[in-house]
């Protein structure tokens, strides 16, 4: 089995959907992947979750992500932080990703940093 990194398969989910690929992004999925994003207090199960939470906070507002920085937790775990703009203004935040042996996403949990600045807590969606 070919390892697949990381790293790479988060600059893909953030190509697809800075392309307004829904189609592309939800190949890099598995079908039983969990999004968890506090900030909306929305999980998204399954691949029509993670369909609706890309057309609903990605697609629909024109959203272009940004990576800023990418701490590599272990081959399949890392925390992205992000820079997020669209008609909505500007917001950063982290999508912190995680990925099965196949290298597909299994589990995100999103934030926006106002949420935790304001002391919210992070959930683990898996």
């Amino acid at each position: 089995m070919k390892e697949v990194s990381i790293e790479k398969v988060i600059r893909q989910f953030i190509k697809a959907v800075n392309a307004f690929d829904v189609k592309t992004a939800l190949v890099l999925f598995a079908t039983d992947a969990v999004i968890d994003d506090v900030s909306v207090g929305e999980t998204f199960k399954n691949t029509s979750g993670v369909r609706n939470y890309l057309e609903k906070f990605f697609i629909d507002p024109n959203t272009l992500t940004r990576l800023e920085s990418l701490e590599i937790i272990n081959n399949t775990q890392a925390n992205a932080k992000v820079d997020f703009s669209g008609d909505f203004g500007h917001e950063t935040g982290g999508l912190n990703v995680m990925i099965n042996a196949e290298g597909l996403i299994i589990g995100i949990n999103a934030y926006l940093d106002w949420y935790k600045k304001r002391g919210g807590k992070m959930r683990l969606c898996l």
